[in-house]
């Protein structure tokens, strides 16, 4: 029994004859195409066969109806196809290329009918399933259309999306190169504030005079103001009761000295 590659090796050598066969890639799926290109191929020279041997055996049923057919003229009315006019040559021949066409088993009005009227079913059948696939591609062109515009429509805002990015992209350097720069800086800063706060150590400076004192200093500032917030609220209340009290004073030293 043959194998895969035995198969396709015969149906080359039979498909290409004489000439060198084309270098192609052995590979699992170039296997298979070409399996079953020679399964297709093979099945396709058996069906030409048959209809050629149907063919075949139809041209010989053919010529003994016609021979058949010579005989009895011959027979019955002496009339030969020699001896046919050029227009009952031509009718005849006719007759005959219709019964070949229809595939009628003779030339009587009986199998024409028949056969007619399956050509004429075939026909509508086929013109039905011509407007059946002519609305099918109609359909299809539609969707077609529409896939197309979706897909300018994504390739536009993946192109738009692609921009955006880019510019983020930048600007998320810009903002990279600029915290680099300011961490630079800023160690630049401190490094200098320290060699400074050094040398005036050296240079016998109060330790309360360093950045990292008058840092302390503020943050101690700040907090002592927002615990004075409510002190300041309290004597505010207590500002305002000032009029109240001088008022009651002035009313009071009066009615004192009346008493006395």
């Amino acid at each position: 029994r043959q194998t895969t590659e035995q198969k396709i090796a015969s149906w080359l050598k039979k498909v290409f004859g004489d000439q060198p066969i084309p270098q192609y890639e052995v590979n699992p799926r170039t296997t298979e195409i070409l399996c079953y290109l020679a399964e297709c191929n093979q099945a396709r020279d058996r069906d030409v066969s048959l209809v050629i041997e149907d063919l075949k055996q139809k041209a010989a049923e053919y010529e003994s109806q016609g021979v058949y057919l010579q005989d009895l003229l011959m027979e019955s009315i002496s009339l030969s196809f020699t001896t046919l006019s050029s227009m009952g040559s031509n009718y005849l021949k006719a007759l005959v290329d219709s019964a070949v066409v229809l595939e009628t088993k003779d030339t009587s009005l009986a199998s024409f009918i028949p056969a007619v009227n399956d050509l004429t079913s075939d026909l509508l059948q086929t013109e039905s399933k011509n407007e059946e696939m002519e609305t099918e591609l109609t359909h299809l062109r539609k969707k077609l259309t529409a896939t197309l515009v979706l897909e300018k429509r994504l390739q536009e805002d993946l192109r738009k999306t692609e921009q955006h990015l880019s510019v983020e992209r930048t600007k998320a350097h810009s903002h990279m190169r600029n915290m680099e720069f300011l961490k630079a800086k800023s160690e630049d800063f401190r490094c200098r504030i320290k060699v400074a706060e050094e040398q005036l150590s050296a240079r016998g400076m109060d330790a309360s005079l360093s950045h990292q004192a008058i840092v302390a200093l503020s943050e101690k500032l700040s907090e002592l103001k927002k615990q004075t917030v409510p002190v300041k609220k309290k004597l505010e209340s207590y500002l305002d009761l000032m009029p109240v009290i001088v008022m009651t004073l002035k009313w009071l030293v009066p009615r004192s000295d009346n008493l006395n």
